[in-house]
């Protein structure tokens, strides 16, 4: 007996109830909720089969999906209520059920603008397949009748409805068709109607039998009415008139009058949302179209899915000569093959015992490397030279292994019995691309382009052999992982009562805090019961309870268009961005698969569209937004790292450490300096910087060091030349003393710079808090109207105050803070990185030049004093000229007071001037001077 399952608002739910599925508003990212019918309830999948499987709670649930017409398709939809059926099932966590809707097929509907206008009310007529991307129409089985009887009562008996092309649904629903010869059944595809008589015939049927059926605009006609139209034509007696329509009467008489809308019947509304629906194997429909044998259908085990032609065309035919160009007998030109056609692979099974032996003796002293004796390659290639030696009868110490190639009879050219070895960068290709594609190897073989489709096949089962290896390993050392306790009904009672599951509603999108004035980004109402988080794209990030309910069930958001100049400076219209992740692709994250079984039916295929997963916030983006570097595979947001690409050159960029390996313009030594000293052991050992972390994005600096992006971003007292492009980091020198002479609280070194977490007292360098997986973000918070022109202020997603980095341990709780990630954009496709940096991290280029910053930074570190009387240059004479050294180039000149003399006591002329160098070399700052030299 089955337990019963409620939701969280107490409404029971039970298999073929159609219900709203979504995971957290975090984990959907916005989108909206998905419509589902309920197949089955599933235990856990460490329960045990059987009857001892049902005293487990459920875990997991099997949900038929229905698609959205906008998922499919770009065109767009007016009716919100509209749904594309699918024959497509998958295995949910039960918790992401959320409540109860109803989808009703059109046909069943006797009021469709009454049913629209009811809460959670949906209605299909198509079914779309996700395989060959087609949409097939819906009708209700009992509406076939060009059936056979035994047929036609099968597909009533099993199903409610029945898939076919839009062109087969006429012949699908004409009376039963019978050849007029032979009385049988007359399927579509053999069939040939007579163009007069209307009568249908078997193609067989007719004499002589027709090979094809007559062309596109022709007809065909029968042999009596062919006979009796010739009769006619040769008595004259026949002629075509056009036939014209009548013409309509004319009255003005004035229009009948009704008596009004008939009474509508509350209860048959009620009555359809609850009709009974056949279902066999759980499936309430199967297809019945063009590419359809009428005879399998009484077959239960025949497959329901969507079938198309099959495209086997001149490509995949072979045309084979009589005499093929091989070493064949002409003499026996019947027989397939023959002894020269056949190639030997191995005999080792007809060896001897002491032959077999000798064999392993051989086999040993052809290699000394245990890994290569080991390989599969290896050892068929040993094999087949012990064959040909054996069939030859000779000795099996005359075989060796030294040359790499052999030569094959169907071959006209020698090939290596083994693929030469991969290189790094197309391991990381390859790696990157089953991370993107899954298995689907035709698409990893077009991202290693230096491979054949064989080579790769062949090497992803050596990979995914490595990788079973790697876990099995680690199983014998660590022990297998721990199963999850599954929970049973402790008692009868506890089972009758039935179990919770489900989120609320409410759960993860509700806003409880918003803002002093808030607005709808949608409608922009400011007054609402209830505040939903809104999607990305809108000119706030908030919606009242009407657009927020809108929006999540029926996917519908109306959105007020916006006046240009209402908008802030440099804002862009804001528009409502297409819901992320389509049923084509079968979004992993919104619909994860997480057991497989024999009733399953396969996901969708990947979509062909090309994505990169960036380092930095683990998202896929298109090619342009997410840049990979042509040598090392570094995959990152362009925003996030300062990059600025032409897109015609987007496959061949290169990141700033690839690019100096040819440049050279900074150190060939890739330590940041703001990190812990690695040594030359862990460099070799971890090929550091490794390009699978965002750690390999680094900047230089204006001594031609380099520091992570990370670590330049996140330490306050450093700022960048150019912000916009993230490039040469300026002030390394007046990071503060605390910061070096701290350890680190993860790696418990005292080497490098640390940063302090916002919500606790740990520090830690940057970069070890990225590998712990802390929280880097920039946090938004609001300005008083006094501090508002001392601060700066800056608008990201709407929401306008000071911009502020933050770095927080991954233990805190984030989930009531509004922290926006480092790679999140804004409407104009900026970063929430590259928005800060542009703020807060741009240095005063305006003010001096570089070298003159750096030597003012210096002076801060140094606490000099300069003399009040001696006072730097503000506007010089044309052409300054050092009074020492006669230097006419220098950073900054200062002015010689008239007291004091040079040499001898001599008062200088007026507007003289001293350099730079020479002024802090003077005796004055003699002691500074030499403590500058010294450091």
């Amino acid at each position: 007996m089955t337990s019963p399952v409620f939701l969280k608002n107490g409404d029971q739910v039970k298999v073929n109830d159609h219900v709203y599925c979504s995971p957290s508003w975090a984990v959907r990212d916005g989108t909206p909720y998905s419509i589902a019918r309920i197949m089955q309830f599933l235990p856990p999948e460490d329960a045990p089969k059987g009857v001892e499987g049902d005293k487990y709670l459920f875990t997991r649930v099997r949900l038929a999906w229905y698609y959205r017409p906008s998922d499919v398709s770009d065109r767009p939809v007016a009716d919100s209520r509209l749904l594309l059926a699918a024959i497509y099932s998958e295995v949910c966590d039960i918790n992401q059920l959320r409540a109860k809707c109803h989808v009703v097929h059109r046909d069943k509907i006797s009021d469709l603008s009454g049913w629209k206008k009811r809460p959670d009310r949906f209605y299909f007529n198509r079914l779309f397949d996700p395989y060959i991307k087609k949409e097939f129409e819906i009708i209700q089985a009992t509406d076939v009748r060009n059936l056979p009887d035994n047929i036609r009562d099968t597909l009533i008996t099993r199903y409610e409805y029945v898939v076919a092309e839009k062109e087969i649904i006429p012949d699908l629903t004409d009376t039963v068709r019978l050849c007029d010869t032979c009385q049988d059944w007359c399927p579509n595809p053999d069939t040939v109607q007579c163009d007069r008589c209307k009568r249908f015939f078997h193609m067989r049927c007719v004499q002589p039998p027709l090979i094809a059926k007559p062309s596109r605009g022709y007809g065909w006609t029968c042999a009596p009415c062919s006979r009796k139209h010739e009769e006619e034509v040769d008595g004259h007696q026949i002629r075509h008139v056009t036939p014209l329509p009548p013409k309509p009467l004319k009255s003005n008489a004035p229009a009948v009058r009704g008596r009004g809308r008939p009474r509508k019947d509350k209860s048959q509304a009620e009555r359809e949302e609850n009709l009974v629906v056949k279902h066999f194997n759980m499936w309430p429909f199967r297809y019945f179209g063009q590419h359809t044998v009428a005879e399998d259908t009484l077959d239960p085990d025949d497959l329901i899915f969507p079938r198309t032609a099959t495209r086997q065309g001149p490509k995949f035919q072979a045309n084979v000569a009589s005499h093929p160009e091989l070493d064949i007998n002409p003499s026996e030109p019947d027989e397939r093959g023959g002894d020269n056609t056949i190639e030997i692979l191995g005999i080792i099974n007809s060896l001897t015992h002491a032959e077999v032996v000798e064999v392993e003796l051989c086999m040993r002293g052809l290699s000394h490397d245990k890994q290569l004796r080991s390989s599969v390659d290896w050892l068929t290639e040993v094999i087949r030279h012990f064959s040909d030696a054996a069939l030859a009868a000779r000795p099996f110490t005359s075989v060796n292994m030294k040359s790499p190639v052999r030569t094959e009879k169907w071959k006209k050219h020698e090939t290596s019995y083994t693929d030469k070895e991969w290189t790094r960068d197309e391991v990381a290709a390859f790696e990157d691309a089953i991370l993107t594609y899954g298995a689907e190897l035709r698409a990893v073989r077009d991202e290693v382009a230096t491979r054949s489709m064989p080579e790769v096949v062949r090497f992803y089962g050596h990979w995914k052999n490595f990788k079973v290896g790697e876990e099995n390993l680690r199983i014998i050392e660590l022990g297998a992982p721990p199963k999850p306790i599954s929970r049973q009904y402790s008692t009868p009672e506890e089972a009758n009562d039935g179990q919770r599951v489900g989120l609320s509603e409410d759960e993860g999108s509700v806003v409880s805090q918003p803002s002093k004035s808030p607005s709808c980004g949608a409608c922009r109402t400011r007054e609402s019961k209830m505040w939903w988080k809104a999607p990305k794209g809108l000119a706030t990030n908030i919606l009242c309870d009407s657009c927020g309910t809108s929006w999540r069930k029926y996917a519908d958001l109306n959105v007020r268009p916006v006046r240009e100049e209402s908008l802030p400076l440099g804002k862009a219209k804001p528009t409502v961005e297409k819901r992320e992740g389509t049923p084509l692709s079968g979004p992993s994250v919104k619909r994860a698969r997480t057991s497989v079984s024999a009733q399953s039916t396969p996901p969708p295929v990947v979509s062909t569209v090309p994505q990169i997963r960036c380092l930095a916030c683990m998202k896929n983006g298109p090619i342009g937004k997410v840049l990979k570097c042509k040598k090392c595979q570094l995959r990152v947001h362009a925003g996030s790292c300062g990059a600025i690409v032409d897109p015609a050159s987007l496959e061949s960029w290169t990141c700033e450490l690839c690019s100096n390996e040819e440049t050279l313009e900074a150190s060939v030594n890739f330590d940041c300096l703001l990190c812990p000293r690695v040594s030359a052991d862990e460099k070799k050992k971890s090929l550091y910087p490794s390009p699978d972390t965002f750690l390999r994005a680094c900047k230089p600096t204006e001594g031609q060091g380099w520091v992570h992006v990370l670590c330049s971003v996140f330490t306050p007292e450093l700022t960048f030349t150019d912000a916009s492009r993230l490039r040469l980091v300026e002030g390394l020198s007046t990071v503060s003393r605390h910061r070096w002479a701290t350890k680190c609280s993860i790696c418990d070194s005292a080497e490098g710079s640390v940063i302090r977490c916002n919500d606790c007292h740990k520090d830690y360098h940057a970069s070890c808090a990225w590998k712990e997986g802390h929280k880097f973000g920039f946090e938004i918070q609001p300005v008083k109207s006094s501090r508002r022109e001392t601060t700066i202020t800056t608008i990201f997603k709407g929401e306008s105050g000071c911009m502020n980095a933050i770095v927080s341990c991954r233990e805190h709780d984030h989930s009531k803070r509004d922290i926006y990630d480092i790679c999140e954009t804004n409407e104009g496709g900026e970063t929430a990185l590259q928005v800060y940096c542009q703020a807060y991290k741009q240095a005063p280029v305006g003010q001096a030049h570089g070298l003159l910053r750096k030597a003012r930074r210096l002076d801060q570190i140094l606490n000099v004093r300069v003399d009040p009387v001696i006072t730097p240059l503000e506007q010089t004479s044309p052409d300054p000229e050092c009074q020492r050294c006669r230097s006419q180039f220098s950073p900054a000149f200062y002015r010689l007071p008239l007291t004091n003399g040079l040499q001898g006591g001599t008062s200088p002329a007026p507007d003289t001037w001293i350099c730079h160098k020479c002024h802090f070399g003077s005796g004055e700052v003699n002691s500074v001077g030499a403590s500058i030299m010294v450091s």
